[in-house]
């Protein structure tokens, strides 16, 4: 199989094509790399290829933020223009830029 080249890279802000969750890629595999137990678990009239790239997301909704882990077939470039607010992005990303997040720079864990 060929390796596409990820459309999205770490830092981009994106959100899900059918559901209403936005959240910033903190990692990419090249295709799935998931459990088949997790795979199967998705309805299969909308479950995605294994062959394309799959993305971790620091992702939130209205009600909370949590870890999503989503084909590249449903994700869309974030409209909202805005950052997101999930606790976790400080500890690898610089501040928002408007329009995506850098990766931090320098280290600012605590001693």
């Amino acid at each position: 199989m060929d390796i596409r080249q990820a459309k999205y890279g770490l830092g981009d802000v994106v959100r899900h094509r059918l559901f209403p969750f936005r959240g910033v890629v903190v990692d990419v595999d090249p295709e799935f790399a998931n459990t088949e137990e997790w795979y199967e678990a998705i309805p299969e009239d909308i479950r995605p290829s294994k062959d394309q790239p799959f993305y971790h997301l620091l992702a939130e909704n209205d009600e909370s933020y949590y870890g999503a882990y989503v084909s590249e077939g449903n994700l869309l470039p974030d409209a909202e223009n805005g950052p997101v607010g999930h606790p976790e992005i400080q500890e690898s990303f610089d501040e928002f830029d408007g329009q995506r997040y850098p990766l931090r720079t320098e280290d600012v864990r605590p001693n």
